[in-house]
């Protein structure tokens, strides 16, 4: 593991910061928790990557608030274009039928 930063996936769309807080500071200083909203995941950001390591091996796989919960090493963003995925339509003329 390269970072101290996780993903954590399958959440319940229920789970608060608090429970996940609690479930990961059994096992390490935790941070920062930021669980994005209607979307089933989130990323806890713990004090150094022995933490990290420690909750991964400990909470993968256990349950929270009724689901499964997956706890993997969180990887680096990608930026990504959003919309207009084929190109500049700008000088382009399009035909009427």
């Amino acid at each position: 593991m390269q970072g101290s930063k996780l993903y954590v996936g399958n959440l319940s769309y229920s789970t608060t910061r608090e429970s996940l807080t609690e479930l990961f500071s059994e096992h390490g200083s935790v941070k920062e928790v930021n669980i994005i909203d209607g979307k089933g995941f989130g990323f806890v950001e713990m004090s150094s990557i022995e933490e990290a390591e420690k909750v991964q091996e400990n909470c993968n796989g256990t349950e929270l608030d009724g689901r499964t919960i997956k706890v993997d090493e969180a990887k680096p963003r990608t930026d990504k274009p959003r919309g207009n995925y084929g190109g500049d339509r700008s000088n382009r003329s399009y035909q009427r039928y």
